[in-house]
């Protein structure tokens, strides 16, 4: 059985809609340096014409 590792260990990067920092994950090992939204949500957001929902 392999080392466990810590989560402060792993590698990190910052979400480039929301501005959070998010941590690697095992499903973006092969594309890591692709990789540049936290979530689905914020993908999405950054897709759509305007940012903020405020009215």
């Amino acid at each position: 059985m392999g080392k466990m590792r810590r989560k402060a260990d792993l590698p990190s990067k910052t979400c480039a809609t929301c501005g959070r920092p998010f941590a690697w994950r095992k499903k973006w090992a092969k594309v890591w340096d692709e990789v540049r939204y936290c979530s689905d949500r914020c993908r999405g957001q950054a897709r759509s014409p305007s940012f903020s929902r405020k009215s």
